[in-house]
């Protein structure tokens, strides 16, 4: 089990997601920006390394507005030896990554104006992850998108775009269920049709479920992973007291997350913690792990 936490550490003193604003953009402002991005991050993946935490996702912000017109600048080319050098880090240590472009993406949407930005806003992911030299086990992780009053067309609007991608975007594509349209149930029909593999997320399950325990969830999400792909994916949050239903947690509640472990002992995944204090949390989640001897 590899353990991590999404996109910002606020131990290090620097972020990985430094923006702008559209309208202040400028070529010189946005190779500023990726090289701040670009020395954090490698900042974020040894302070990660040092301390246990094996899974990380990389935030969409990496490079600003890549994928919008108004970028013309070859940030690839620009910063391939950074790329590669911490994509070599990333090997070495044996480090899973993800990223999670905003719900935004919708390639299942009625507009193909969005459909199409959608799909540019993938094709840059991907980029992102081939100047690391990482392989297919480094996922992009989205949501099926919206049902539109018409959920099995939209499942086939899905469907079928998901087949029209190029082959760079759909090697390192995934879905997970949500929390209010799409459950595991959908997801893995989905994957039956396209072979797209399923992240399980425990805290959209807990709210939008067929009534299956975590456990069973999570042995079928497993079944829509091939070895290529590597250890399924599992994004693990719990309820924040008081709030509307499926805020996350502002910390880690360990009690929960043992009765998580437990319940989900001898499985194999990897574990991305969406909780809203980070590394905070994930740094206290591996001791429990390591109590427990799961570590």
């Amino acid at each position: 089990m590899k353990v991590g936490y999404p996109c910002i550490n606020r131990s290090i003193g620097c972020t990985a997601n430094s923006t702008f604003k559209l309208a202040s953009y400028s070529e010189e402002r946005l190779i500023k920006t990726v090289k701040n991005n670009l020395e954090c991050l490698a900042k974020i993946l040894r302070y990660n390394v040092e301390n246990d935490l094996l899974f990380f996702r990389i935030s969409s912000d990496l490079v600003p507005f890549a994928s919008h017109p108004v970028c013309k600048f070859d940030w690839m080319n620009h910063y391939k030896l950074q790329f590669k050098e911490i994509g070599e880090y990333i090997k070495k240590k044996d480090i899973r990554i993800s990223m999670h472009p905003d719900q935004f993406i919708l390639i299942n949407s009625i507009k193909e104006k969005v459909v199409q930005r959608s799909i540019n806003e993938l094709d840059y992911h991907c980029k992102v992850l081939d100047a690391m030299g990482l392989d297919i086990t480094s996922k992009i992780q989205i949501h099926v998108g919206g049902v539109y009053g018409d959920k099995p067309k939209a499942i086939e609007r899905f469907v079928e775009r998901y087949e029209s991608l190029s082959e760079s975007i759909k090697k390192r594509l995934v879905i997970e269920n949500d929390d209010r349209l799409f459950s595991l149930k959908d997801c893995l029909y989905i994957n039956q049709l396209t072979g797209i593999p399923v992240v399980f997320d425990s805290f959209h399950h807990e709210c939008l479920n067929s009534e299956e325990s975590v456990r069973d969830a999570i042995m079928k999400a497993q079944t829509a992973w091939k070895d290529k792909d590597g250890s399924l994916m599992v994004d693990y949050s719990s309820q924040k007291e008081g709030e509307r239903r499926g805020k996350h947690a502002t910390t880690i509640d360990l009690s929960l997350f043992k009765n998580f472990i437990d319940e989900t002992k001898g499985l194999e995944f990897d574990i991305m913690l969406e909780i809203k204090d980070k590394e905070k949390s994930a740094l206290k989640a591996i001791k429990l792990l390591k109590e427990m001897k799961i570590l």
